[in-house]
């Protein structure tokens, strides 16, 4: 027997507790006996498992996987005991306050403290209680404020005692131990920082859709109810409640199939659906194709001003459906699918139809509902072009949460001003780290880093959008890491700061595939982050590097590559395929799908000078072509033994950046050499990190913080705390800066200013620097775009905004630059000096 204490396993507990939660002595994970402890597996027997047959439905589901969790960790049997006359000797009691015998047994005679719960949201309690009842030893005592807690206090023992909540989604196999024992204490948890929290399931064409026909719901060729049970577990291990179906025109309306909202409710997960379908309706698949089959005649047009009544029935149908089970409701009108909402052209005149719509909407919830529509939680998200019709004047009611979009690529466009953060239903996001769209698609690969995603978030936090996050996860396949850290962040906002976030990948890989990989998982993470941030691997065909970029980023996509292959060699047996499913793919896909589009380059520029060696350039690309499609054939063939045949596409939408590039040909290196193309001298540019400061200065009210992880070059210096007032352009006295010294030759000068590609946070406000050398009047630039115009374009595809201004060095040799970030948001991340 392995006689070191389980270290690993007591961390996820121990670093998600919030601080004011935190109790005198929290319980600890070990393999080592010990009198005072709890044997939950001692002597190849697991203790058994007591619950409440009248207690909510996901509570057996979540003791089920508890005793499965437990027999893969150890081979040991548990067993799970509904309404038993009396108890083991050290049982294992969960349940839900208030609807469970046993805990309300224990609250009664004082061993537990149900005020510590009572009341609170999805707040649980895990501890070792001695002498529970007579002739009990000691109970481990697992039980939650309700239903959710009670399953999400599960769910956290499972994760403390080593097993990942990806354990199915990613073939996490967990570490096997002889013995387990839970040290005296108490872990206490909760309420979240974010109340409604979950993912989205989009663009499933490629991936979740013909995985899930092919191996899960094949009786239905669909995501159905077994794929969704699969779903619902995940969300309840990573202690997320909050799901917007899949909605595609591939799959079938959520409600097609009845046991869809019913295995929600038994797993205690809220459904809600996205920013295009109003009141839970699929109007792809709803109206669009099914509405016949449903009702027995053709649909009216999709106008709510000239087809109410229709349209006013269909919503009250499924609010009917859907009122027993816990719902979010989206509200307003958008077309049938992602696009705008038909109705008069004139802006002002849409603005009164969809003021219309709401109204009338709540009037539905009025009639269907008993309690008071303002209990109903209702959701408006401002996307895309429904964000100006918000602006132009529509009358939200009270306590509808505005659910806040990003551009689709990760980068937040608005918040909430100061009178919105005090309407009664606050305010969400929901944010996207796979996406189908202009300017272009990233449907592959996952690469947005913890870094933006926790800054971005936290910001919103900041900003009040406290009451849901949804996070669009494409097909939640390659994304695990990035949304396991995001339904993290969203339990516990404090825990993962931007100051920190980067260190998540550590910590994950640490609990993932253990201590021994930490570091080199986490190297390759960072560096895998940094490379996508200036072109995502979906983006390559259209972003333009310098020569030395070129051979630089092929370098060290190179570097990671290698790394991942060489500790593949080391990863033991048992986690080789998630290791090939949550590192080795993405990080070889990334390299291999950057040498297919340089090197094709590559071939071309030396085609063009006649050079023999393009040819070589044109055969490393082809390769690269072939091999990405021999992993991908690998992850859906061979890996888990086929499991996962059909999730993963190399080509999905067929985008061009997925095909063969245009590569030189003998022929065209002949031409060149009649053709020569002469070469053109090409100015010096300077490139300075932003953390490469010589001198900081802060504010009296802010502080430059650096953020490792964030933006162009790695790294990203901001004002902190994110809530700030904008600095005066006028008055910088005060004003925090950065200094750095350059030599430089005297005469004229470009300094471009590389930035994230943020948004200021709310209408009036911009992303603005100023810039000043060897103390000049300062010049200042905001780099906020217009919403969606080409500038944000290129900004977002080569992932910095930038802004340039001319200088006029008298002399040469050592000069000063200073740059003072100016909003709230504003991160600066490189400079360049031409």
């Amino acid at each position: 027997m392995n006689c070191k204490p389980l270290i690993l396993f007591f961390l996820p507990a121990m670093l998600l507790l919030p601080a004011k939660k935190v109790c005198a002595q929290k319980i600890a994970v070990s393999n080592v006996y010990q009198p005072a402890s709890f044997p939950l597996v001692h002597q190849q027997k697991a203790a058994s498992i007591y619950i409440d047959s009248k207690d909510a439905a996901v509570v057996p589901v979540a003791a089920e996987a508890f005793k499965n969790d437990l027999t893969a960790i150890t081979g040991a049997v548990s067993e799970v005991k509904k309404d038993a006359a009396g108890l083991d000797t050290f049982p294992v009691i969960i349940g839900t306050l208030g609807q469970s015998k046993w805990i309300d047994a224990l609250v009664k005679s004082n061993k537990i403290k149900a005020e510590k719960v009572r009341g609170k949201w999805e707040t649980f309690s895990i501890s070792v209680v001695d002498a529970p009842f007579t002739g009990i030893k000691k109970a481990l005592v697992i039980f939650g404020s309700d239903r959710r807690g009670t399953a999400f206090g599960v769910f956290e023992l499972s994760r403390m005692v080593g097993v990942s909540p990806l354990c199915w989604w990613a073939d996490i196999v967990p570490e096997h131990q002889n013995a387990l024992y839970i040290s005296p204490g108490e872990s206490l948890e909760g309420p979240p920082s974010v109340k409604y929290r979950g993912i989205f399931l989009n663009d499933e064409d490629w991936g979740l859709q013909p995985w899930a026909a092919r191996n899960m719901d094949k009786e239905v060729k669909d995501i159905g109810p077994k794929t969704y049970t699969k779903i619902f577990e995940l969300l309840l291990r990573m202690k997320a409640n909050f799901i917007w179906p899949a909605m595609h025109p591939c799959t079938k309306a959520f409600y097609f199939y009845p046991d869809d909202p019913k295995i929600a409710d038994q797993y205690a997960i809220v459904v809600g659906s996205s920013h295009c379908e109003p009141m839970l309706r699929n109007n792809v698949f709803e109206w669009a194709e099914n509405f016949q089959n449903e009702y027995g005649q053709k649909p009216g047009e999709w106008r709510y001003d000239l087809n109410q009544k229709q349209i006013d029935q269909y919503w009250s149908d499924r609010i009917q459906q859907s009122k027993n089970y816990e719902s979010v409701y989206t509200v307003g009108m958008r077309g049938i699918h992602d696009g705008s909402m038909p109705g008069p052209k004139d802006k002002n005149e849409k603005v009164k139809l969809l003021d219309k719509v709401i109204t009338n909407q709540r009037s539905i919830f009025a009639a269907d509902f008993t309690k008071p529509v303002n209990q109903v939680p209702q959701i408006f998200c401002p996307y895309k072009e429904v964000l100006s019709l918000y602006q132009a004047g529509l009358k939200l009611p009270d306590d509808v949460t505005i659910v806040w979009a990003d551009d689709n690529h990760g980068y937040v466009r608005q918040l909430s001003n100061p009178q919105e953060q005090k309407r009664s239903g606050g305010s969400g996001v929901y944010y996207h780290i796979s996406y189908w769209g202009a300017p272009q698609d990233y449907l592959w690969l996952c690469s947005t880093s913890p870094s933006l995603i926790s800054y971005e978030l936290s910001k919103a936090y900041q900003y009040d959008a406290k009451n849901l996050w949804v996070i669009n996860v494409g097909d939640i396949k390659p994304g695990e890491m990035e949304t396991q850290f995001s339904m993290d962040l969203a339990w516990n906002v404090n825990r993962w700061k931007p100051e920190n976030a980067s260190q998540y990948a550590a910590f994950w890989a640490e609990e993932t595939f253990g201590k021994a990989f930490a570091k080199p998982i986490a190297k390759i993470k960072s560096e895998y982050y940094r490379l996508s941030q200036t072109a995502k691997p979906e983006h390559m065909n259209a972003v333009i590097f310098t020569d030395a970029a070129v051979d630089q980023r092929l370098k060290e996509y190179q570097a990671i590559a290698k790394e991942a292959e060489e500790l593949q060699k080391q990863i033991p047996q048992r986690l080789q395929d998630a290791y090939f499913e949550l590192i080795f793919y993405p990080v070889k896909g990334a390299c291999l799908m950057n040498e297919k589009v340089l090197y094709a380059q590559k071939s071309l520029e030396l085609a063009a000078n006649g050079d023999k060696t393009a040819l070589d350039f044109s055969r490393k690309s082809e390769a690269a072509f072939q091999q990405i499609q021999i992993i991908t054939k690998k992850y859906n063939e061979q890996i888990a033994g086929g499991k996962w045949n059909g999730i993963m596409s190399w080509h999905p939408r067929d985008q061009e950046v997925f095909k063969m590039p245009k590569i030189a040909t003998e022929e065209m290196v002949e031409e060149g050499k009649k053709l020569k193309v002469p070469t053109n001298s090409k100015d010096k540019t300077i490139t300075i990190q932003a953390a490469s400061f010589t001198t900081k200065k802060d504010a009296p009210d802010a502080k430059i913080t650096t953020i490792i992880g964030l933006g162009a070059g790695g790294n990203g210096e901001t004002l902190l705390p994110v809530m700030i007032n904008p600095v005066d352009q006028n008055q910088l006295k005060n004003a925090a800066y950065l200094e750095y010294q350059v030599d430089l030759p005297k005469g004229d000068h470009r300094i471009k200013i590389k930035c994230l590609p943020t948004f200021g946070v709310y209408e009036g406000r911009g992303v603005r620097y100023a810039i000043s050398v060897n103390d000049e009047t300062p010049q200042v630039i905001n780099v906020a775009p217009a919403s969606e115009n080409a500038v944000w374009k290129q900004n977002v595809l080569q992932g910095y905004a930038s802004g340039e201004t001319l200088h006029h060095l008298k002399n040469s040799g050592k000069n000063s630059i200073k740059i003072y970030p100016l909003d709230p948001g504003t991160v600066i991340n490189q400079l360049e000096i031409r």
